[in-house]
């Protein structure tokens, strides 16, 4: 696997960053892009959101094996255990993350984001422009055990208790 930039945010504590984008929409990041690409963001501009993939683990090591059942952040006040592929977690098999940011500008190789759900340093594994053909489903769309959960934007794993 090739990294192809570092994710530059104001989070360091991963209890203290937001669980997703979609719930802080307005915090600042920045991608810096390694130089090697500088010629692979032509026509990334034209584009008002993207996906953000990103390397959720040790770089150096191989990640530990994650329990295969897990409470997730959001159901921390009221426990349950799912399956950690009924999750959006970071403790995965494979710790890859998924980020929908709103793109704000291109400057060279930094691509400035708003939609912050990452701690400072993060690896980017890739990224794709969101396209909403293709990304938004048609239909009624089913969202499992997410649907029965209230939050508010800029939640953490810190204010969701232990």
């Amino acid at each position: 696997m090739r990294l192809i930039g570092t994710i530059r945010t104001r989070h360091t504590a991963f209890e203290d960053t937001p669980i997703q984008s979609a719930l802080n929409p307005d915090d600042r990041g920045i991608v810096e892009l390694d130089p090697r690409y500088r010629d692979a963001v032509d026509g990334l501009d034209e584009f008002s959101h993207l996906w953000l993939i990103t390397w959720l683990g040790p770089l150096e090591d191989d990640p530990p094996p994650p329990s295969l059942r897990q409470v997730p952040f959001l159901l921390r006040r009221r426990p349950r255990q799912l399956g950690i592929l009924a999750t959006r977690g970071p403790r995965r098999p494979n710790p890859l993350g998924l980020s929908l940011v709103r793109l704000t500008r291109v400057d060279g190789t930094e691509i400035h984001f708003a939609g912050v759900d990452m701690v400072d340093g993060t690896a980017l594994v890739d990224l794709k422009p969101y396209v909403s053909r293709f990304d938004q489903p048609a239909g009624a769309v089913r969202c499992g055990w997410f649907d029965t959960v209230t939050f508010d934007e800029h939640v953490t794993p810190a204010s969701l208790g232990p």
